[in-house]
């Protein structure tokens, strides 16, 4: 990843924001979600936070970006969030990487890749796609072991329970 000298404020913002993620993760994980947990800051204060509750909510949108987004946009009373960051343990969704398009956020962290439905450079790249009004910048790979390890964990212990 290469993060410089003069950014190492910058990266121990990143390890105590994602480690807040990875913990949201987990709580959903102890709910029976999909375990992915995101968290949107602002200046070094957390803004919003989430994690998934598809399940919980019967809601096909209540993604953890999604939760943590609506929180900012309360907290700020502006959808526009242009100084923010968003920490998340998973490469977010096609709508994910939209809503954070719209909401204008500055940055991206993520841990995991998704292969499958990553629209941040996996499967698609909506983070810098020159027909779009808005780029973010995007720092990948971020404690991907723990994001990938809590994601593991949960599938295997649901092909167990099946």
């Amino acid at each position: 990843m290469g993060i410089l000298p003069a950014e190492n404020r910058f990266a121990e913002h990143m390890e105590k924001f994602m480690g807040m993620a990875l913990a949201l993760a987990a709580k959903a994980a102890s709910l029976g979600e999909t375990p992915v947990g995101a968290v949107v800051v602002q200046g070094g204060s957390v803004l919003g936070t989430g994690y998934n509750r598809v399940e919980i909510d019967k809601d096909p949108i209540a993604h953890a970006e999604i939760v943590a987004l609506r929180e900012a946009a309360r907290i700020t009373g502006d959808w526009r969030l242009p100084d923010v960051t968003v920490y998340v343990t998973l490469e977010p969704c096609i709508m994910c990487a939209a809503a954070m398009l719209h909401a204008r956020v500055k940055r991206l962290v993520f841990g995991a890749r998704d292969d499958r439905w990553g629209a941040v450079g996996s499967l698609f790249d909506l983070s810098h796609d020159p027909r779009l009004n808005h780029e973010f910048e995007v720092i990948s790979g971020f404690m991907e072991a723990e994001s990938q390890q809590l994601l593991r964990d949960f599938f295997s212990g649901l092909r167990k329970t099946t």
